[in-house]
């Protein structure tokens, strides 16, 4: 049985797309960075750890992940307001960025754990385009403020990289993991 650790719709929706027959589960851990932790080691680190917590049978395929937007050295993870994701987008427009996803199989006490990046370009936007998406609210549960397959993707000039891990999974990837992990791929 796979098991999703996360409560993200996106990537449930990624799963069901993918074919992939999954129960969510989600973990109660504490998402923060630790001081002098690279975004890399931090989406990694997040993943592993929402995958351990997840774990009910060591039968299961436990999947977690988390994503982090990387613009100008910082990092960007969901906007604590509209004031918060409105400065996210600023920092965002007419400049590329790093969209992170750490990802974690646990199967059997194995851990498989692997980031992703995708290398995103955002369009100038002016400040009226700033206010009237962060009015829309869909800004403001996504990593960076924005979400591609919404509304942002008029904002997006071109991706380098997986599609799907910008959006919060990458599917791919996943996918390479569960076959290592010996899962049955093409039960659903």
């Amino acid at each position: 049985m796979l098991v999703l650790a996360s409560q993200s719709p996106r990537r449930s929706e990624l799963l069901r797309q993918a074919g992939l027959p999954f129960i969510v589960r989600i973990p109660g851990i504490v998402e923060s960075r630790l001081s002098a932790e690279s975004p890399q080691e931090y989406v990694r680190r997040l993943a592993v750890e929402k995958a351990r917590a997840a774990v009910v049978d060591p039968a299961e395929f436990v999947l977690a992940a988390d994503t982090v937007v990387v613009a100008a050295g910082e990092v960007l993870e969901k906007p604590i307001s509209r004031d918060d994701a409105a400065r996210m987008l600023r920092l965002l427009s007419g400049r590329p960025h790093t969209v992170l996803t750490g990802v974690c199989l646990l199967h059997a006490g194995v851990e498989r754990a692997a980031v992703e990046a995708t290398r995103v370009v955002f369009a100038p936007m002016t400040d009226q385009e700033v206010l009237a998406y962060t009015a829309c609210g869909e800004p403001m549960d996504k990593a960076g403020a924005y979400a591609i397959q919404g509304r942002a993707s008029k904002f997006i000039e071109r991706i380098e990289g997986c599609y799907f891990n910008v959006v919060g999974l990458p599917v791919s990837l996943v996918y390479r993991l569960l076959k290592a992990a010996g899962y049955d791929c093409c039960q659903g």
